[in-house]
C-alpha cells in the first residue's frame, strides 16, 4: 500500500477537496446564489400544467399559511 507523507498527502487531499467543490458549484452553489435563472426555467417547464387538475385525492393546492390574507 502506498503511504503518502508530507506535501504529497496535502496535494492528494487538496485535489480531492478541490474536485468535490468544483463539481458541487454548478449543482448547489450557483442555484443558491442566482435563483432567478432557475425560477424562469421552472416557469417555462410548467407553463402548460394545471395544478388544480393534477392534485391527488382532491386535495387543495398548497398555499402559504403565513401569508397575509387579503
Amino acid at each position: 500500500m502506498l503511504l503518502l507523507k508530507g506535501w504529497r498527502y496535502a496535494l492528494v487531499v487538496g485535489s480531492l477537496v478541490g474536485l468535490t467543490l468544483a463539481a458541487a458549484y454548478p449543482i448547489i452553489i450557483d442555484p443558491y446564489f442566482n435563483p432567478r435563472k432557475w425560477q424562469e426555467l421552472q416557469k417555462a417547464a410548467r407553463k402548460g400544467i394545471d395544478r388544480e387538475k393534477i392534485q391527488p385525492g382532491g386535495m387543495k393546492v398548497w398555499t402559504d399559511p403565513f401569508a397575509k390574507k387579503e
